[in-house]
């Protein structure tokens, strides 16, 4: 089942400056072959649950597993039928939103 999610892996205890470490996780999430987007503060995934619930594993694990305390944000949308919700979720609201301004 199509599933869209919002995650923020970010590292512990490791200083003031965590790019280097959210880089890591999101190497792993480029190299899923799933479709994503990373912003400033999270990284959407969209895919099968399990694909995606892999893929959040993995990217965690990768600081975890070099013992960083690790925390994970994660907001998941499921919905039945939908496919591509990372861009057609955005496209009915601006729809809406253009529609507004008339």
């Amino acid at each position: 089942m199509n599933t869209l999610i919002a995650v923020a892996i970010a590292p512990f205890g490791v200083g003031d400056e965590l790019s280097e470490y959210v880089a890591q996780a999101c190497k792993v999430i480029a190299q899923s072959g799933l479709k994503y987007k990373t912003c400033s503060m999270f990284t959407e995934i969209e895919g099968g649950w399990d694909d995606v619930m892999k893929c959040v594993k993995d990217a965690t694990m990768v600081l975890a597993e070099k013992g960083i305390r690790t925390e994970v944000i994660l907001k998941a949308d499921i919905r039945p039928g939908f496919t591509n919700t990372m861009e057609g979720k955005l496209d009915r609201l601006n729809e809406q939103l253009n529609a507004s301004e008339k």
